[in-house]
């Protein structure tokens, strides 16, 4: 017995961690590689006995190709429904093609309807076919009812199973019932109290349930937080909804009113964070479909054309010097600082477009409050410019001791912090006013503007001040 107890804490995976990272160790994880490499499942059934799905999702998403294979191999009899529906879905197909058909239909019969639609919905046919074939019919219609609403809506955010009442029901009833039926949610949060014709009319929280006398009313025990979703709205508006109003869940209705599901609150935190990730990855140029886990030519071309892009629009850039070849060559010293100028001015203007498309995002900035916010970034940017000029004025009058060139580089910068300040806001709000993602181009059409302005207002100030 105490050998046993020995050996357990040694493949524990909380037993070593590294200073403050949550995740397994690095030895934990060699001891996962030695088991693959010398094919002993045995090991790695002990090893990952005691880990939640989403860690062993991790370690699934990790592996290289050929190790993923040989993982699932030893692993395939243990992977749930939790484990699957924690995969990337930039894995998820070839998982489920190296998983046996009867430890995938297991699988798929433990999850939720949500995450059979989310596990699905981008498979192909003959895949989704063999995964639908797997369910009872009931679970079935639920999924196929949520894969009929368009994407991304809510209608595929929602899952089938709710927990419903008649509105005329008291607390006794709705406890016996809970009692008596053996179809209910691992989890959910709320009674949906519901008219004649199915229609939502209010919800009960567990707790309020539980803590009243059985004889109390439901309807006298709802939550003023009440509020329904069209199965067609955008699952953005769900996620700001959720973070807005602080929702638990919300009930789905379809075009009639009626109730055909429910949105949980971590499915709303998951597209919050999904669209947080896509904005920054738009943000810094990179397609959103990238993954950690993508080889190089896939990762090259998600990238490339964004990088061709910039490229056109950089040569805007050297038209602009081009046309101030003579001032150059006059003065050589403002070849060495034209540079500060323009790049002090993008990250200016990377600052602004941060704040602005988040503000967007979360639609903190509006039609209504747009002008103030504008005016707010355009005295920023001239104070900012006012500062830097100080100091890159009085830097460029010491280094060169030359008090004209101390004035262009301070007036330029002036310019360049304004121009970077406004643009950060503005050209956001036009993308969104034509109807496109703020975060899509703003940061290539902000990069273009600060430099192009950067080096026109130092070159052409230098030419009209020095030369």
């Amino acid at each position: 017995m105490a050998e046993h107890k020995i050996q357990s804490l040694a493949i524990e995976p909380e037993a070593e961690r590294e200073d403050e990272d949550f995740g397994p160790s690095r030895a934990w994880l060699s001891q996962i590689d030695a088991a693959i490499e010398q094919s002993d499942a045995d090991l790695l059934n002990r090893l990952l006995e005691p880990v939640h799905g989403a860690d062993i999702a991790d370690i699934i998403e990790r592996l290289p190709p050929a190790r993923r294979r040989a993982f699932l191999e030893l692993y395939s009899g243990e992977i749930d429904g939790e484990i699957l529906s924690e995969i990337d879905e930039s894995i998820r197909e070839e998982v489920i093609d190296l998983l046996p058909r009867s430890v995938l239909a297991e699988a798929v019969r433990e999850m939720d309807s949500d995450d059979v639609v989310d596990l699905i919905e981008d498979l192909d046919e003959p895949e989704r076919e063999h995964i639908l074939a797997a369910l009872d019919e009931s679970d079935r219609a639920a999924v196929q009812q949520s894969l009929a609403y368009p994407e991304h809506s809510a209608g595929r955010l929602m899952q089938s199973e709710v927990v419903t009442a008649p509105e005329h029901w008291n607390v006794g009833e709705m406890i016996d019932f809970l009692r008596a039926e053996e179809w209910l949610p691992e989890q959910f949060y709320h009674i949906v109290l519901v008219d004649p014709r199915r229609r939502p009319v209010g919800y009960v929280t567990l707790g309020r349930l539980l803590a009243a006398k059985r004889d109390v009313p439901l309807k006298n025990l709802t939550e003023d937080s009440f509020r329904t979703i069209s199965a067609l709205a955008d699952e953005s508006d769900v996620a700001y909804l959720f973070n807005q109003y602080h929702l638990i869940s919300a009930p789905v209705v379809d075009e009639s009113g009626r109730l055909v599901g429910v949105i949980t609150i971590d499915d709303a935190m998951s597209v919050l964070d999904e669209e947080h990730e896509e904005d920054m990855l738009r943000l810094a140029g990179v397609n959103d479909e990238s993954r950690v886990s993508d080889g190089p030519l896939t990762t090259a071309r998600l990238r490339l054309p964004w990088l061709v892009v910039n490229l056109f629009t950089a040569s805007l850039s050297a038209v602009v010097i081009s046309r101030f070849e003579d001032t150059i060559t006059a003065l050589v010293a403002l070849a060495a600082l034209m540079p500060i100028v323009a790049s002090t001015g993008g990250i200016a203007g990377t600052q602004s477009l941060a704040v602005a498309v988040r503000a967007l995002a979360t639609r903190d900035l509006n039609r209504a409050n747009a002008p103030r916010v504008v005016r707010r970034e355009l005295f920023a940017g001239i104070l900012n410019g006012l500062g830097l000029a100080l100091i890159l004025g009085l830097g460029g009058t010491l280094i060169f001791g030359d008090i004209k060139l101390g004035m262009v580089l301070g007036l330029a910068m002036i310019a360049n912090q304004t121009v970077a300040a406004l643009g950060g806001v503005l050209v956001p709000l036009t993308l969104d006013k034509l109807g496109l993602d703020p975060a899509l181009a703003s940061g290539t059409f902000v990069t273009t503007l600060t430099d192009v302005m950067g080096f026109f207002a130092f070159l052409g100030l230098a030419t009209v001040i020095l030369i």
